[in-house]
């Protein structure tokens, strides 16, 4: 479980870092793990190396900042295949605003696979968490 922790902090690492090179070693090749498939908030279900490094590539270029804080983590192994679920806590800024300017939390799913090269990402699906508004909450319905 340790090299699984491993290349999932890899892939972390790879998006703080604006590191493509280290993303494209994370992901798995095609030959390696048919269909992958990679869903970020707000995006469109990218399939396929090709599309999914596109977007990860256009991504970095524009993310002035981004720092993941992973909690409730856990990993599952069987055979060949591992999944990694997790909360990220995302802080994100911009250029032209000095310090923090958002932050959110988003759940995750980040699935493996064993290689002659060591585990590989196969799928990772990120979906936001939808804080409710805690004034709402005591304001009753009119």
């Amino acid at each position: 479980m340790e090299c699984v922790a491993e290349a999932n902090a890899q892939f972390y690492s790879a998006i703080e870092n604006g590191d493509i090179d280290l993303m494209r070693s994370v992901w798995a090749e095609e030959h390696e793990a048919p269909d992958l498939v990679c869903v970020n908030p707000g995006w469109p279900l990218l399939r396929g190396r090709a599309e999914i490094m596109r977007a990860w590539s256009l991504i970095m270029a524009n993310v002035t900042y981004i720092q993941y804080v992973l909690t409730e983590t856990h990993i599952g192994v069987s055979g060949g295949i591992a999944m990694v679920t997790c909360e990220e806590n995302v802080l994100t800024a911009e250029d032209d605003s000095p310090g923090f300017v958002a932050g959110g939390q988003v759940v995750t799913t980040n699935l493996f696979v064993d290689t002659e090269h060591g585990w590989r990402l196969w799928s990772h699906h990120a979906s936001p968490v939808l804080m409710e508004d805690e004034e709402a909450e005591g304001t009753p319905d009119a």
